[in-house]
């Protein structure tokens, strides 16, 4: 069977394993605290041109969502998002489990706008009852999208000024991050650093065994934010082990490029579908492909690759999801080609 079912299937990218062999003797202090951590600090802060940025690592990915909207809440405060966002179909309710509510909006293309934040704030403080109400107090978005399509440096633009206009903070979810520089070059780390206050670095999908650098380039988050941590058990105690793996694949522009071999070869499979006859349920320009195909069709290919059954499209047909990664193997895209190729009988 081969995997093309999520982008951490895989264990590690090579250079992380090989930093993780060569350091694995050092001693160092616990909890991030240590000397490469901060050495991988220092190249984020100098990727992102924010020198005085503050930046956390933690294992997971659920585990920093929920910690950056705790921190940035106060108990009668909500954070919007996209109702498809992870926070609010894929996290088992964990940021509610916080005492924040999730207030969903309905996406365009798996992205929420500039109006409908503005709207949704308004509406609620125009209320008369609205002491009575969740108070909007932050929007989460993800970059790359949950079906994998991305937002614009416009976009982003909008949301970021409408935000701060209304006194919103704005995070950005990068689990996915290193797909969607390289599939967006013009939405980079320092126009994050510029436009978000807070984002994430995602490793655990990109390359690394499991890691997500927190970035906060301003002050609005930052207050006892190691408190929130260790509160919620994200304070690793061999946290060298984040800095050491961080280290290696941000280093000569690894991360990026690594992703960009993904994307490459996701976009091939996105085509040999195409060829094949099969439509494209959305399109994408990252790591993440959807395609509809007939029923017996996705049952044909799932015999020998793991795949995702993202729902139905009517009786006789299903959206599918197909994902590549940094540690995605050039042979195994050769046999899936192959593959998709045998299905075209089926369109």
């Amino acid at each position: 069977m081969l995997h093309f079912e999520c982008d951490y299937a895989c264990g590690a990218h090579p250079a992380v394993l090989k930093a993780l062999m060569e350091t694995n003797e050092e001693q160092h202090c616990g909890y991030s605290e240590d000397e490469r951590c901060e050495k991988a600090r220092e190249i984020i802060r100098e990727q992102c041109a924010c020198p005085d940025a503050a930046v956390h690592f933690v294992v997971g990915g659920t585990q920093a969502n929920l910690l950056v909207i705790e921190a940035g809440l106060r108990s009668f405060e909500g954070v919007l998002c996209a109702d498809t966002g992870h926070i609010n179909v894929h996290e088992t309710g964990a940021v509610e489990a916080t005492g924040h509510k999730v207030l969903p909006l309905p996406p365009t293309d798996g992205k929420i706008s500039a109006d409908q934040v503005r709207e949704a704030v308004l509406l609620q403080r125009g209320d008369s009852s609205h002491e009575h109400i969740v108070r909007p107090a932050m929007v989460y978005i993800s970059h790359p999208t949950e079906i994998g399509t991305l937002y614009s440096a416009d976009e982003l633009t909008a949301l970021s000024e409408t935000c701060h206009e209304l006194g919103l903070t704005l995070f950005v979810d990068g689990a996915r991050l290193g797909y969607g520089l390289a599939a967006m070059p013009e939405v980079d780390l320092p126009f994050l650093a510029r436009t978000c206050d807070a984002f994430t670095i995602g490793g655990t999908k990109v390359g690394l065994l499991f890691g997500e650098a927190i970035v906060m380039p301003g002050k609005a988050l930052r207050d006892c934010f190691r408190y929130h941590m260790k509160q919620r058990g994200a304070m690793l105690a061999k946290g060298r082990l984040l800095g050491v793996q961080f280290e290696a694949m941000m280093q000569d522009g690894l991360y990026v490029k690594a992703s960009r071999k993904a994307n490459q070869q996701a976009q091939a499979i996105k085509q040999a579908f195409v060829d094949a006859g099969f439509p494209l349920y959305c399109d994408t320009l990252a790591n993440q492909i959807f395609i509809t195909m007939p029923n017996e069709a996705y049952e044909a290919l799932s015999r020998k690759h793991a795949i995702t059954y993202w729902g139905k499209v009517d009786e006789q047909r299903c959206a599918v999801r197909l994902v590549t990664s940094v540690c995605t193997r050039d042979e195994d895209v050769a046999v899936l080609l192959k593959d998709i190729a045998g299905l075209a009988s089926f369109a």
